[in-house]
């Protein structure tokens, strides 16, 4: 069950509304509402993922007594040892589900064997809700927060639907104050609809019908193609990946707000940054922050020698890379992010970003961005390869070009284009928020988004399965 679908806008979302809303005063207490949310997101993983539910449960008990065993009064060898096997039990079922195979499969080729060849299972949402629980166990351990002694109220914390299976990764000190309570009112719900409608938006408008064209250049034999059909591709993907996450986290972010919380922002335009520094500090956001402060923090951070902070550095975005997927490919792709912070840190990196204009850096970033989304984007190393080889020194226009530029040729990627180009950076988002004072622009706004709504409901109704790009990792 994903945002996008009929199923849960016009199903599992008002039956959900309906039932926390509706209890009586009597029984609309905080206990109350956080059960009928918590039975509500183990059916909304059920839904997706059923036969997994039992690890889900399993990582919220654990996680629960490993909590509890952290906060109580001991001494500091006792806690270093229990935070250690906690945060390696938690690694341990992540690696086992999300990187056996990738490990198998290199070793069958390195050694010529047959190490388990039957494939696991990649459980939705793993990687998120196990760093949801690895970052509640090391703020308890340092002191950030108190252990939650109520199950039911963690369980909530790690499963909560909006940010289950893609986030973003929320700190439980940061909502932790919503678990025990929280005011509703129909302004924060209001502001909750309307960024959920714009996050339905970029999916369904603009990330889906540039996704059509991005996979029908992705998917068709690189040698068909030519360079400026294959750059045009990935643009589409770049623009498609961006709306496509953004939008999922503009989601979650509003239907956290119908219920009372407030999450974190993962997205602040980050196409428009002049270095790959400041992309990472726009993208995702909470994946950023969360490899900061639980890995390059303490191998040193800042602290350390230049050669050392290059190696974290490095080290950080080798397993930010890993995280997102088990395959070479992501792996290259963040070592390939972590070289440029590097460069951007050595001497030669900053004269040579200090020399260029802003246009020059703003080009400068966004290359290195597409470059680095051909490993994100390709099902192998062999295809990136050969892709990037189109890219800058193909020559002929291929056999395929007119079935992709078919697809090219439809006006709903056109507009999505458009749309995406105009979205890319702050500029109507200040224009709204400068005329909101104004009760008619106000009023016409929420008509235009009642039309962005019901334009998607259109669309999705005509379209296929359109899952989001980050419920695969």
């Amino acid at each position: 069950m994903v945002f996008s679908s009929n199923l849960f806008l016009f199903a599992f979302l008002p039956l959900t509304l309906l039932l926390y809303f509706i209890l009586p005063k009597n029984l609309a207490t905080k206990n109350i509402r956080n059960s009928v949310l918590l039975v509500l997101s183990l059916v909304f993983y059920s839904w997706g993922e059923l036969h997994y539910l039992w690890l889900l449960l399993l990582s919220i008990t654990a996680n629960y007594f490993f909590g509890i065993a952290i906060g109580k009064k001991q001494t500091k060898r006792s806690k270093d040892f229990i935070i250690f096997a906690a945060v390696v039990v938690n690694l341990v079922l992540l690696g086992y589900f999300k990187y056996a195979n990738f490990l198998f499969e290199n070793l069958n080729q390195f050694f010529s064997t047959q190490i388990a060849n039957d494939k696991i299972h990649l459980p939705i949402g793993i990687s998120f809700f196990t760093f949801h629980a690895i970052s509640y166990l090391i703020d308890i351990y340092r002191g950030k927060c108190r252990a939650q002694k109520n199950i039911f109220d963690l369980a909530l914390y790690i499963s909560f639907f909006p940010q289950l299976i893609a986030g973003p990764i929320v700190r439980y000190n940061a909502i932790e104050k919503y678990l025990g309570e929280r005011r509703h009112s129909f302004y924060a719900a209001a502001q909750g609809i309307r960024r959920f409608i714009i996050g339905l938006g970029k999916k369904i408008i603009i990330a889906n019908p540039l996704g059509e064209f991005a996979d029908a250049v992705f998917t068709s034999p690189v040698l068909d193609l030519n360079p400026a059909i294959a750059w045009a591709g990935l643009a589409a993907y770049s623009l498609q990946i961006y709306f496509d996450f953004s939008g999922y986290s503009d989601m979650a972010v509003g239907l956290a707000r119908i219920f009372g919380f407030k999450f974190p922002e993962n997205f602040n335009y980050p196409y428009i940054s002049r270095s790959i520094k400041e992309f990472w500090r726009r993208w995702h956001m909470s994946l950023s922050a969360w490899f900061r402060d639980y890995v390059y923090i303490p191998l040193g951070g800042n602290r350390v020698s230049l050669p050392r902070q290059y190696f974290n550095l490095v080290l950080v975005f080798f397993l930010c890379g890993l995280w997102h997927g088990a395959s070479w490919n992501f792996v290259i792709w963040g070592m390939f992010h972590g070289f440029f912070l590097v460069f951007e840190r050595v001497r030669i990196g900053k004269a040579f970003l200090n020399f260029l204009p802003s246009f020059a850096q703003h080009f400068y970033t966004i290359f290195v961005i597409m470059i680095g989304w051909v490993f994100f984007r390709s099902p192998n190393l062999t295809h990136s390869i050969a892709f990037l080889k189109m890219m800058f020194t193909g020559n002929k226009f291929g056999w395929g070009f007119n079935a992709v530029a078919q697809t090219a040729q439809s006006h709903f990627v056109w507009m999505a284009a458009i749309l995406a180009f105009l979205g890319l950076s702050p500029m109507l988002k200040n224009l709204v928020a400068r005329w909101q004072k104004n009760k008619v622009f106000a009023a016409g706004f929420d008509v235009f988004l009642i039309l962005v709504f019901i334009l998607a409901i259109v669309r999705l109704s005509a379209a296929t399965h359109n899952p989001f790009i980050y419920f695969q990792f």
